[in-house]
């Protein structure tokens, strides 16, 4: 346990949603100066990354004494190459499952039902009722959800209740919950891939998740289903998606990309059967307050026992 009040060097843009923390010393900075070190100079044990983290992501290890980070996004692979040694991460647990989750329906109700060729035909102003394919629904659908925490949870409640079956998919196999009857293993997914209708990725970048869903795994998909990636970008193989979106067998729809941001002109803008929004998963009015609710658990974790909560590591 601290022999001090911890200090909390805070984004500016967290304050109103944190307010006091008994016990903790919480001090604002602006995370785009580079000029202002986080807690003013004086040794700082919990540094709080803003939902733009700024330059002092990759410049952890000149804040002073610092001693613990907490990240305001749900990934965390991008900030292990800055993290100093001895230096506790956690990550933004549950803060994003309910924004990540409504796009991850969004995307999947916007490719079954084509509303992209919508859009583009009300652009046109032409009343035109036919699509690109068949008419599809996510009702009496299969669908894979590859990341069964929390954004996989929070997307399962809401996909059935569009009446479609849902295939929880973890690192390991384990019992089921209210939801679902069981969880399947990673290493199942060669068997159940044949027999879904969307793949839904839900899950961190890992050594191990890093193209996971290659040139085997797609081939083993059926015709037309639907791969939709709300994780990040390399847990796909572009190139093997690109193939297979672009010779018109399967179809994506993406929030995240590999690389990232997506070049301009980059053929998966293009590429027909492709939906593409730029990252946009956890943008909501509800992740400031929800972020200032959990660094506020977090602040309090530490005072009490010098340790953050739902520590993660490389």
């Amino acid at each position: 346990m601290p022999a001090r009040p911890p200090v909390a060097a805070v984004p500016e843009e967290l304050m109103p949603h944190l307010g006091d923390v008994e016990g903790v010393e919480v001090v604002p900075y602006d995370h785009q100066d580079e000029q202002v070190v986080p807690g003013g100079g004086r040794d700082v044990d919990v540094l709080a990354l803003s939902m733009i983290a700024g330059p002092w992501l990759k410049r952890m290890d000149e804040v002073p004494g610092l001693r613990a980070v907490v990240l305001a996004s749900a990934g965390y692979e991008h900030a292990l190459p800055f993290l100093p040694e001895e230096v506790q991460l956690a990550n933004a647990v549950g803060v994003h499952d309910t924004a990540t989750s409504e796009l991850g329906l969004a995307l999947v109700l916007a490719a079954q039902r084509h509303l992209p060729h919508h859009v583009l035909r009300q652009h046109e102003a032409r009343w035109d009722r036919s699509v690109p394919g068949p008419w599809r629904s996510l009702a009496d659908s299969r669908v894979l959800v590859v990341g069964y925490g929390g954004i996989g949870t929070a997307l399962t409640r809401r996909l059935l209740a569009c009446e479609c079956e849902v295939v929880a998919v973890a690192s390991t196999a384990r019992a089921g919950d209210d939801l679902v009857d069981q969880v399947h293993g990673v290493d199942e997914l060669p068997d159940l891939l044949g027999t879904a209708d969307v793949v839904v990725l839900t899950l961190p970048l890992t050594d191990r998740t890093r193209g996971l869903i290659g040139g085997d795994e797609l081939a083993a998909l059926p015709d037309q289903a639907l791969v939709v990636n709300i994780a990040r970008g390399p847990v796909v193989d572009t190139d093997a998606l690109l193939r297979e979106c672009g010779s018109g067998r399967l179809r994506a729809a993406l929030d995240v990309t590999d690389p990232e941001p997506l070049p301009d002109g980059h053929p998966l803008f293009t590429t027909p059967g492709v939906l593409v929004v730029p990252h946009v998963g956890g943008a909501s009015p509800a992740s400031l307050p929800r972020m200032g609710s959990y660094l506020r658990f977090q602040l309090e974790a530490y005072r009490d026992a010098g340790e953050l909560a739902h520590q993660v590591g490389s």
